[in-house]
């Protein structure tokens, strides 16, 4: 079976994290009810790189930033579309969700849709 995969990186700063992190709770919960296969959210831990670019390199944080690694795992393209239609209805219908703002600078957040080469 391949899969398909929504990838995202977030530069955030270290003094949102915590606030991200319930964020990223109520996403887990709600991409899964609506049938994605798995969640991820990962806050940067080991991130040198002698032998590349790391990600803070890449996303040109500031000392006071750290790096949030995220990805969703979906059946197909096909899928993921039919589950962000499912997530995104019930986020708009949520009570705040007009005013709602993000822990960090969303224009510097990187996001694209990725096709499994390998998997185990």
């Amino acid at each position: 079976m391949s899969t398909y995969v929504d990838g995202f990186v977030i530069p955030i700063p270290k003094n949102k994290v915590k606030e991200y992190k319930k964020m990223a709770k109520l996403g887990c919960k709600t991409w899964m009810k609506h049938g994605a296969l798995s969640y991820f959210e990962c806050v940067a831990d080991d991130i040198k790189a002698p032998f590349s670019k790391n990600f803070p390199q890449m996303c040109k944080i500031k000392k006071n930033e750290t790096v949030i690694f995220a990805f969703i795992v979906f059946k197909s393209k096909a899928h993921r579309k039919q589950v962000n239609a499912k997530v995104h209805k019930e986020f708009s219908q949520m009570p705040g969700a007009k005013n709602f703002s993000m822990p960090f600078d969303a224009s510097k957040m990187a996001y694209g849709g990725f096709k499994t080469l390998v998997q185990d």
